[in-house]
């Protein structure tokens, strides 16, 4: 490092000498104070009086996780995606075997309200939307135990959270009449709706089974060949006769 003794340019800069008054940084303090006071006294107050005064969320909002009920039952099919996906580990669950065309439902539920970090990852893997984000944000726990939601706490009824389902519609679908027309019989294996189970366990099985035997769906039909040897037992026919 080549030696020399440093040399001030301080002299030579221009640079502004502040006085006694200037080096106090009271105008300085002065001025903003005078601006905050301008501002309170002559712009609108957006202060809300918490918690008399409640923030009412937009529907895109995240507060914390619920799950649908309808018909006096959980929307969930116990797949377990939620969990999965959760970052934090919040989410357990246990499954069971139920009499309803959606064959299983949760057994217990819970949601741990001191881990959940809000993300909406849950609601995102849902394939039935079973699982929504709330506009609930005020929670307080006198202890750890409380902050454990099981299913008597998470389960509301579709009607209260209707604004977050019509939400996710338009967000995930966004192409649903507009693009192109929506045929119902696309969406047949859906348990969304309830009254799409109430038709499949009535008579929607044996529209299934005539859909299942239409012409069309031979996109697999014909020759079948892979480029290599089958071997085991022989193969049977795309449809049946």
């Amino acid at each position: 490092m080549p030696g020399g003794t440093p040399i001030n340019r301080g002299e030579d800069s221009g640079e502004r000498e502040l006085d006694l008054w200037a080096r106090m940084y009271l105008p300085e303090i002065f001025k903003g104070l005078g601006y905050s006071f301008d501002k309170m006294a002559r712009q609108e107050n957006y202060t809300q009086q918490y918690p008399e005064e409640q923030w009412y969320p937009p529907d895109s909002y995240r507060g914390r996780p619920v799950l649908v009920e309808e018909e006096g039952r959980p929307r969930c099919v116990n797949c377990n995606l939620c969990a999965r996906a959760c970052p934090p580990l919040a989410i357990s669950m246990q499954g069971k075997e139920v009499d309803d065309p959606k064959e299983r439902e949760p057994e217990w539920f819970e949601i741990n309200m001191l881990r959940c970090i809000y993300c909406g990852y849950c609601e995102e893997v849902c394939p039935e939307e079973a699982i929504v984000m709330s506009k609930e944000y005020d929670m307080t726990f006198m202890s750890r135990d409380e902050a454990i939601f099981g299913l008597e706490r998470l389960l509301q009824p579709a009607e209260q959270v209707i604004d977050r389902l019509n939400y996710l519609r338009e967000y995930k679908n966004p192409q649903f009449g507009k693009q192109w027309d929506f045929q119902k019989d696309n969406n047949t294996h859906s348990l969304k709706d309830r009254h799409f189970l109430d038709w499949l366990a009535e008579e929607g099985m044996d529209e299934i089974e005539r859909n299942q035997l239409r012409e069309d769906r031979m996109a697999t039909g014909g020759e079948q060949d892979w480029g290599a040897a089958r071997h085991g037992p022989p193969q049977t026919e795309h449809v049946p006769e």
